[in-house]
């Protein structure tokens, strides 16, 4: 017997950063994507976002990989999305997405994190959030690529 925990922050952005997740709507998007994680053989701890992006706190089994579930996840929320007459702006995501594997100690951080998404956006942008997000995890920026669509 084999025993893994794997925890990841994902980051999903819209094409274009169009604001097309609805406030009035988002919990429907947020069930889908908690259901989709289930269906996986993941755990969801916590989802939020602003009409632009969302943040994902999920545990993976281990025979999924992260980039599996994300493309998975971007594929079929794209095509409930657009089916969706609650999300009309909504075009795709982007084809770049940030997620980073984290600890057991970096749960309640991340969670919490991820709860006051809408209070955090009051004082700063997503490109803000975003550039500090990938630097903090070691991630150098290659700026002519930097959200791009």
């Amino acid at each position: 017997m084999s025993y893994t925990q794997t925890y990841y922050h994902i980051v999903l952005r819209t094409h274009r950063s169009v604001p097309a997740i609805v406030e009035e709507h988002e919990r429907e998007l947020y069930s889908y994507i908690l259901g989709f994680t289930k269906n996986k053989g993941g755990h969801l701890y916590r989802i939020g976002g602003m009409p632009d992006h969302v943040h994902l706190f999920v545990s993976l089994p281990a025979t999924l990989a992260m980039s599996k579930f994300v493309q998975e996840l971007k594929v079929s929320t794209s095509k409930w999305l657009k089916a969706n007459p609650h999300f009309p702006l909504f075009s795709g995501w982007t084809k770049e997405y940030a997620g980073f594997s984290k600890s057991l100690r970096d749960k309640a951080t991340v969670v919490r994190y991820i709860a006051r998404q809408k209070e955090h956006h009051h004082s700063v942008t997503f490109e803000e959030e975003y550039r500090k997000f990938l630097t903090e995890n070691g991630v150098k920026i290659k700026e002519e690529y930097f959200l791009t669509d």
